[in-house]
């Protein structure tokens, strides 16, 4: 074991004592020793999660040590190194990916489909090696799973991680160093040996994957907001770990093995089952289902094995990968065109299916994307009866050019959604027919919409019924109408019974209505109604918000009302006036514009002015008392929420944040304010009480 477990234990122990002791009470080097501790800690218990497989402590625990971590870095800003914990999340997103040239090229491999292919190359190897002439004694084999996701190299330079990097076109590919920095089974830093010092170089590789529990939910996640849907774990896995912006990446359930290397300085490897055994000793995970094969009989019956196990892994793989174990055998094999002599891809058997196209229909989503399903004739599939598949959206139907009555290859990769992979366009007798979706809601017949730049289509109906809970819920949220006590549950049966039909109709619930909700007492009820009276007095930013108009989010809305004023204004707004607006694109302006032209979205906002919401006068931003400052809030405030507070500085024309810096104008602090109202003296910047803020946004 690479770790001093003894050591490590007893660091574990000591971390604990001081989880109470304020930030500011700590020296520089007190808080050094701290954030080295803490950092061990965190570092250790990766390892037993990730590689070892073996957790010591709960994720509660995990949770409260890493921060701990944050907070005295946080206070002591200095002491952040790039490797810490603490920095996975954190980079601004790119513009464009920069491209990284592979100092030792990441080759493909040649393919090989079956049994009789494993064994001739087995013969090849042996005779490229001379066995048969006794120049070598034996050739040994090991097998691994070949991961169905995204091949990476990382490098780290005396143990810290430096660059990271997509295989690209083998010779160069993408620098996508900070998103791999979110993935938690990727070490920052590598662990440390006690039989050797960490190599001044290594440059490993391995394969980014999305597990298929984690691949579905997300697909459930984006089928609820309306986005497309991944095709498959592999496409998930890319798509992650090829964003511009890391937060994006950090939110995406991604996963590493790795397998191989490029260059190593200071450190050697004799044999693949020897690197294979040494990764984890300095973090870096490895694949468990490895096989070392003495024969090539032993090689097939692996292989045989896998095939077997692949619906249990949890993750796909297309087959194994066969490679000779020997590094000297593989450096005198050597290479061929771009792929290794001594290695060889071995794929499973496809698993696919021939069905006909009977019909194509449209699902509308909670958030009204339209959604293009094919319906077939029911076909067996990897042991699972498929009569359906989503077809994403008009490109992807335009694309495969997949028509009504048409015959296509279905696959179905391990319990992964059904995908039409192409068209057998030669079973064609001219009957088939072309699809389109269609221009108006299949559900409530609104207008649907396209905007520039998206693949997915959506009904601009605020009343349709395919959405509705979603709308409702949306329009009763805080930062919304904030209409206390709707939930989820008490939504759910309002729009069921059919006692809210439109978001409009909110404002007409009586308590005998109300009354007849399952769990529904008179008190609450009252509560319920009480909150949608307050509601009423809103501002046209909140109202807007509320209506969920496609990419009028808070601040485009806050746009809109402090540039028209009133709800009559905006109304009649002509596409081009709208994109006159500061801030205003042609998407956002299209978006506008397709609301307010829907004869029921028109209908929904007469009935909630009828129904008593009154737009009390805002502020314009142009006369705003706050106009260009910056806030940041620290500490507890009695009567505000941080929430509530940021947003009075935003309707003032202020910005509110929650780092210091030489750019911040005024830090609010309330009670048990943290370091950053240390930090915010020492940068001078000028400090305001709760009393003090009131006088400046006039409410004292």
């Amino acid at each position: 074991m690479t770790f001093d477990l003894a050591k490590e234990k007893d660091t574990n122990k000591r971390t604990g004592k001081h989880d109470d002791e304020d930030v500011e009470s700590l020296s520089r080097k007190e808080a050094t020793a701290r954030i080295a501790e803490l950092r061990r800690e965190i570092n250790y218990h990766n390892y037993r999660y990730y590689v070892l497989d073996s957790p010591e402590i709960s994720d509660a625990k995990y949770d409260r040590t890493l921060k701990r971590l944050k907070e005295i870095e946080e206070g002591f800003p200095e002491l952040v190194t790039p490797d810490s914990p603490t920095q996975r999340v954190g980079a601004r997103p790119l513009e464009a990916f920069r491209e990284v040239r592979h100092f030792v090229p990441m080759l493909s491999l040649s393919n090989a489909f079956s049994e009789e292919e494993i064994r001739d190359f087995d013969t090849r190897m042996r005779k490229l090696l001379g066995v048969e002439s006794g120049v070598e004694k034996d050739v040994r084999y090991i097998a691994e799973p070949k991961l169905d996701g995204l091949a990476v190299e990382l490098v780290y330079e005396n143990g810290t991680l430096s660059v990271g990097s997509t295989r690209g076109d083998g010779v160069t590919g993408e620098d996508v160093t900070q998103n791999l920095r979110t993935v938690r089974s990727v070490p920052l830093r590598l662990l440390p040996d006690r039989r050797r010092a960490l190599p001044a170089l290594l440059e490993v590789r391995g394969e980014v994957i999305i597990r298929i529990e984690e691949f579905k939910k997300l697909n459930r996640e984006r089928e609820r907001e309306g986005e497309p849907l991944f095709a498959n774990p592999r496409n998930a896995a890319a798509g992650s770990l090829r964003q511009l912006d890391p937060g994006i990446t950090a939110s995406r359930p991604l996963e590493v093995f790795f397998y191989g290397i490029g260059r190593a300085q200071g450190v050697k490897f004799d044999t693949q089952d020897g690197l294979l055994k040494a990764l984890p000793k300095f973090g870096l995970r490895v694949n468990p289902h490895v096989g070392v094969c003495d024969t090539i009989e032993e090689v097939l019956e692996y292989y045989r094995d896998m095939m077997q196990k692949r619906d249990t892994l949890g993750y796909e793989i297309d087959g194994v990968v066969v490679k000779v174990n020997d590094f000297a055998q593989q450096d005198r094999l050597g290479t061929i065109s771009r792929s290794p002599r001594w290695a060889l891809a071995v794929k499973f058997p496809a698993r696919q299916e021939t069905t006909k196209v009977t019909d194509i229909v449209v699902q509308v989503g909670r958030t009204g994307a339209l959604t293009p399903v094919a319906v077939m004739e029911p076909v067996n599939v990897g042991g699972v009866t498929v009569s359906r598949a989503t077809l994403h959206n008009q490109d992807e139907i335009d694309r495969k050019d997949i028509r009504i009555g048409d015959t296509v290859i279905l696959q179905r990769a391990g319990d992964v959604i059904p995908e039409i992979v192409s068209v057998i366009t030669s079973n064609r007798t001219g009957r088939e027919r072309r699809f389109r979706i269609p221009d108006t809601c299949p559900v409530c017949g609104s207008d649907t919409v396209r905007l520039p730049g998206e693949a997915v289509t959506r009904c601009t109906g605020i009343a349709c019924a395919a959405q509705l809970k979603e709308l409702v819920s949306h329009f009763a949220s805080r930062r919304a109408m904030d209409i206390q006590g709707l939930g989820d549950k008490i939504i759910e049966q309002l729009t069921e019974k059919g006692l809210v039909k439109s978001v409009a109709d909110i404002y007409s619930l009586r308590p005998a209505e109300l009354m007849t909700l399952d769990r529904m007492g008179e008190k609450l009820a009252n509560n319920i109604l009480a909150s949608v009276e307050k509601s009423k007095n809103t501002t046209l930013a909140r109202l807007l918000y509320a209506l969920g108009i496609r990419h009028a989010g808070e601040h485009i809305s806050r746009i809109l009302a402090d540039h028209f004023g009133r709800m009559d204004r905006l109304r009649a707004a002509s596409l081009e006036e709208l994109q006159e607006i500061g801030e205003i694109g042609p998407q956002v302006a299209l978006s506008v514009r397709s609301f307010f032209d829907q004869k029921i979205n028109i209908a929904v906002v007469d009935r909630l002015f009828a129904g008593g919401v009154r737009v009390r006068g805002e502020r314009p931003r142009s006369g705003a008392r706050l106009l260009g400052k910056s806030f940041v809030f620290t500490g507890t405030l009695e009567k505000y929420e941080r929430e509530e507070a940021s947003r009075i500085v935003e309707s003032l024309g202020g910005k509110a944040t929650s780092s210091i810096s030489q750019k911040i104008d005024y830090v609010v602090a309330g009670k048990e304010p943290g370091s950053k109202l240390r930090k915010a003296k020492e940068l001078g910047i000028r400090i305001l009480s709760e009393k003090e803020f009131e006088e400046l946004i006039g409410r004292s």
